[in-house]
């Protein structure tokens, strides 16, 4: 088998984290190993990681290059609630009032503030629903805002897995005369300089798509299809598993690599990048020059939901969109970082104690 071959560059002080990298893709009796990974690591604004190794197919003959793409799951929640607080900012919608003011026609009676801390009662689709649907963002959307809440919004809270892209993306749009969900980034919040991510990738970047191994892991919150699912009381096993199975294909399940599923606008799941574009995005939210008013950011990773998790069935901690600190599942460096995990280890997080910004993806 050939070995992984690393490129790119770093501080010397930062070669601790470096060897870590590497390690990562050594086989053990327990872990088979990384197949391909890329980290960057920005300090106030400056790269001092950018390392990227290993192999973008499962053969093993496409090297990972500096722009490789990769799916990188719940990241993508991250960078959607980044634009969230860049529209905010610009005074675009309010927290707090009703969501049917944008959204004509939703059935629950909800926030945008209850959207973003997982309070929307809205994780799952209660009907069954045919497999293409998530690929098509107006009919998703109207079947969520068709579906009558699994709770009463705001009265408690339960991971948006799959939904947390439509539910805050739709009012976005519809406030940005309705134009696509990936082209919202370019309205309130212009990406810096090196960022390469995408919500839809277009098909002329298919070819720089990493395939993503899935053999090797499992989910610790997802269960799988045909088992009884656990979750709290409250959401009950049926919309836990709705939550990722319906429809059958909402996690990407079967058609990962497929080119509608790359090109669709699933901002929960299928947000693809590399690492340097979601340190990036990171960095601009830490920038108070930025797009995102530090007061909005403030707000934002202050403790909106905390607890017991409807979906998960443990406790979680939300700021507005952010997943933040819990001592169990650090997302960052301190207890002020902020970010987002995505499924198989991909996280980015900002932290305004140390000025660091990170985005390490891997498949």
């Amino acid at each position: 088998m050939a070995e992984p071959q690393f490129e790119g560059h770093w501080v010397p002080a930062w070669e601790a984290v470096v060897d870590t990298f590497r390690a990562n893709f050594v086989a053990t009796d327990d872990d088979p190993g990384d197949l391909g990974a890329a980290l960057c690591v920005m300090v106030d604004g400056e790269v001092v990681v950018d390392l990227w190794g290993g192999w973008s197919d499962r053969q093993r003959t496409r090297p990972w290059t500096r722009d490789t793409l990769v799916n990188a799951y719940s990241v993508g929640k991250g960078i959607s609630a980044s634009i969230a607080l860049a529209a905010l900012s610009a005074g675009v919608l309010e927290l707090d009032a009703p969501l049917r003011d944008v959204w004509t026609g939703l059935v629950a009676d909800t926030t945008f503030r209850d959207v973003l801390a997982h309070r929307a009662g809205l994780p799952a689709l209660r009907d069954d629903a045919p497999a293409g649907l998530p690929l098509d963002w107006h009919a998703m959307c109207s079947a969520l805002a068709a579906t009558d809440p699994w709770w009463e919004p705001g009265s408690a809270h339960g991971y948006h897995t799959n939904t947390f892209g439509y539910l805050v993306g739709e009012p976005l749009r519809r406030a940005a005369d309705d134009v696509r969900f990936g082209d919202l980034v370019r309205r309130w919040f212009p990406l810096p300089a090196g960022v390469d991510e995408h919500c839809g990738v277009p098909a002329s970047e298919h070819g720089r798509c990493a395939v993503v191994e899935l053999a090797a892991q499992s989910s610790a919150n997802a269960p799988r299809p045909g088992e009884q699912p656990t979750g709290g009381a409250g959401g009950g096993a049926d919309m836990v598993f709705r939550s990722y199975y319906n429809p059958p294909s909402l996690s990407g399940l079967g058609i990962l690599e497929s080119a509608d599923w790359r090109s669709a606008e699933v901002p929960s799941t299928n947000g693809h990048a590399n690492a340097g574009g979601v340190a990036r995005v990171y960095a601009a939210v830490l920038d108070p020059r930025g797009p995102v008013d530090p007061a909005v950011l403030a707000e934002a990773t202050t403790t909106q939901s905390e607890g017991h998790d409807l979906v998960l069935g443990k406790p979680s901690r939300f700021g507005l969109g952010y997943q933040l600190h819990e001592d169990h599942r650090p997302v960052g460096v301190t207890e002020r970082s902020f970010g987002h995990f995505g499924f198989g280890g991909s996280l980015g997080f900002g932290d305004p104690v140390t000025g660091m910004a990170v985005g390490y993806v891997l498949n």
